[in-house]
């Protein structure tokens, strides 16, 4: 069995690792065998530090699961999740070694709307209205029982969605799987090229648990599929992309600033008595000055097969995290909506809205208030 210490964090890890001055290949075993706790009074993978890869995947009920069945399938897939994450196989799992290394796996469960139809209770979440940007299509859109698994090897992943999957057959089938991946360091960037999550509330602060938790320790996920037109963001210069987004491609900071966390400043002019940010550029569009009306980007890239001729199909998987979408995401992205310079690149083609339940202690299990 794994001897495992606590580090600093709330990570788990190798007995004996060496956590300074390791080589690469130290550092890689090191991230590999991290483990994250499970049991808390918050689900993780949310203001965990986010691994490389992940997996949204969405199931739909079958006819005829109700509250009762629900509560059995949750306390099924709450202990798979459990064990995986903790680097421990899942009862009657074929494969228990590819569950040994977790790899700072995550898990972390979202109910949508028909769930809690199925339940008899009163959604707190709703799908999105239509905005004029989308091109929905709805294979990548809705679902009942979210499933966002996240770890630093895709191998991990896969097996946990196996394991989860097989145990969710009885009542559930699969809507849609979305699969992301994003840089092991920071500065994250898109496949745009720009710099990512830069106004995002810092997890640990009170600005981040006033804008995310809910007090019962829940929150709320907005997954939108936004592709990435990148045949004619190639034709654009780095001016007018820049002009675009608001900030500079090079190192993320506003065109007003030096440094990527510099403030915006949407009141400076250039010589010509122009705005140096326009009011219509992404990062303009998208600003806030309410704490409380922050949201927290955690996204993923995307980069599928290109199409027979070549054209790229590659974008984000944007997950938002918010305590309320009515009043932190939509007000955002209605103003992205109406005149963001950004919209001639990018094509939300998916979108799904979940409810993230509280975590859960030993012994309990996901869903437990509103199902048990």
């Amino acid at each position: 069995m794994l001897r495992r210490t606590l580090l600093a964090g709330g990570a788990l890890t190798l007995a004996g690792a060496a956590t300074t001055g390791c080589t690469a290949r130290e550092s890689t075993v090191d991230s590999i065998a991290s483990i994250i706790p499970f049991h808390g009074p918050r689900q993780a993978g949310i203001e965990t530090p986010a691994p490389t890869n992940a997996t949204f995947l969405a199931l739909d009920l079958k006819a005829g699961t109700d509250r009762a069945a629900l509560g059995r399938l949750m306390r099924l897939l709450t202990d798979d999740a459990a064990r995986l994450t903790q680097g421990i196989a899942p009862l009657a799992d074929a494969q228990p070694e590819l569950a040994a290394l977790p790899a700072r796996l995550t898990v972390t469960f979202g109910f949508g709307p028909g769930l809690f139809t199925a339940a008899g209770r009163a959604s707190p979440v709703q799908p999105l209205p239509a905005f004029t940007v989308d091109r929905l299509q709805p294979r990548w859109c809705g679902g009942d029982l979210l499933l966002q698994l996240c770890a630093d090897d895709p191998l991990t992943i896969a097996h946990a969605q196996r394991m989860l999957v097989k145990d969710a057959r009885a009542f559930a089938t699969v809507r849609w799987v979305q699969r992301g991946f994003r840089r092991g360091r920071d500065p994250q960037r898109n496949v745009l090229g720009q710099v990512d999550g830069t106004a995002n509330p810092q997890p640990g602060t009170d600005v981040f648990a006033g804008a995310v938790w809910n007090d019962d320790g829940g929150t709320t996920l907005v997954l939108r599929r936004i592709r990435a037109e990148l045949e004619t963001w190639d034709a654009v210069d780095t001016v007018g992309k820049e002009f675009s987004v608001g900030r500079r491609l090079s190192d993320g900071a506003p065109l007003t600033g030096r440094a990527e966390h510099d403030p915006l400043d949407l009141t400076a002019k250039t010589a010509n008595g122009f705005p140096v940010i326009s009011e219509f550029a992404h990062a303009a569009r998208a600003h806030v000055t309410d704490d409380r009306q922050r949201i927290f980007r955690r996204p993923y890239n995307y980069d599928e097969a290109p199409a027979g001729d070549g054209t790229p199909e590659a974008g984000l998987l944007f997950a938002s995290f918010q305590q309320d979408i009515t009043r932190q995401f939509l007000p955002i992205q209605r103003k992205l909506d109406e005149a963001d310079l950004l919209n001639e690149w990018i094509t939300p083609i998916g979108s799904a809205v979940f409810a993230i339940p509280p975590g859960c202690q030993e012994g309990g299990w996901i869903g437990q208030g509103l199902l048990g």
